[in-house]
């Protein structure tokens, strides 16, 4: 049996990692060297990066990071997978799918963790939810609540046409189009969809629906979110309302509405996946987790640009919400 743990005894200052095919030794400072491959830069990534970097470096355990960007290249992503076996990384954490799906390919014998993938089965990362001793990747999932974020939409705009915009070539992208499209055709109401390849389509994909939809949708797709302030924008000189799934990004945007994860908690927790796997934890019994903890989600409402659509947003709502904008000022409640 195929055993993926990676245990680490500090004994005068070395460090062991044992591994899938034998044992391999660390460097001789004792350092455990992990590469963190990050699909691109947003606001969303960036705080997951950071939250596991903090979570690492919170344990006093001996890490050392060597951070990679793909740039949203999916060839990038493929080298940065070489360079992290030529330097000799002991755990690849893959930030987004793209980049997970490329140190998969490469890494067989050591762990292999994904952060921010919607759907790491559909991704082909793992074969189940639960994951198996037999595999060595893991990892924490951001799937959002779609079904509901579309019907909170629908409930305070009153949208009868809900637009979407996704990434083609992204497997994140195209499950999270699919589940909104599926969403609203249950609570009834219409949907446009329009496909992208990359973030500097987003604005001309935004202008290509705005006169045909009542609101849009942005979901946790990455070449989206990067280029939201486009879609924003868009959006604003059209006077339709904008909902986006990642709240990390919309500060200083008339974005109306925005309920998503915390992506740094999502760090944070994949962090401590990472301790979990250098303390001995076989990576693929740790499975694919899905935060579900009601403080790992925010709820944001801008009252300002509400007031510009015409939109009463419900007292119940507003309760719920971390934060609300007013007069230009961001409050958290």
């Amino acid at each position: 049996m195929k055993k993926y743990a990676l245990t680490v005894v500090l004994v005068l200052s070395a460090v062991m990692s044992v591994f899938a095919s034998g044992s391999a030794e660390s460097a001789d400072d004792g350092v455990i060297r992990i590469g963190i491959s990050k699909l691109m830069s947003h606001a969303a990534l960036d705080a997951a990066e950071q939250g596991v970097m903090d979570y690492l470096e919170s344990t006093g355990l001996p890490v050392e990071f060597d951070l990679q960007n793909a740039n949203g290249d999916v060839s990038t992503a493929a080298s940065i997978a070489q360079q992290f076996r030529t330097s000799g990384c002991d755990i690849v954490l893959g930030i987004a799918t793209g980049t997970a799906q490329a140190l998969a390919n490469v890494f067989t014998d050591i762990p292999v963790v994904f952060a921010a993938v919607t759907d790491p089965v559909d991704a082909g990362l793992v074969p189940s939810w639960e994951g198996s001793e037999d595999i060595n990747v893991c990892g924490v999932s951001d799937a959002n609540p779609v079904e509901e974020q579309i019907r909170l939409l629908v409930d305070v705009t009153g949208a009868q046409t809900i637009g979407n915009i996704y990434a083609s070539g992204e497997a994140n992208g195209v499950n999270l189009m699919e589940q909104a499209k599926a969403a609203c055709e249950k609570l009834g109401v219409g949907f446009v969809e329009v496909a992208i390849s990359n973030s500097s389509e987003v604005r001309q994909a935004a202008q290509s629906i705005v006169n045909r939809v009542d609101a849009i949708y942005i979901a946790t797709d990455n070449a989206v979110i990067s280029a939201l302030p486009a879609v924003d924008q868009v959006c604003s000189d059209a006077g339709i309302p904008l909902f986006s799934g990642d709240p990390s990004g919309v500060d200083g945007l008339d974005c109306l509405i925005s309920w998503g994860f915390d992506y740094y908690s999502l760090g944070l927790r994949t962090g401590e996946m990472i301790e979990q796997i250098i303390n001995g934890a076989n990576p693929g019994t740790l499975g694919s987790v899905v935060l579900d903890d009601p403080a790992d989600f925010e709820l944001w409402f801008n009252l300002d640009t509400a007031a510009k659509l015409g939109i009463e947003i419900p007292q119940e709502y507003l309760d719920m919400a971390s934060v609300l904008i007013e007069d230009g000022v961001q409050v958290r409640q």
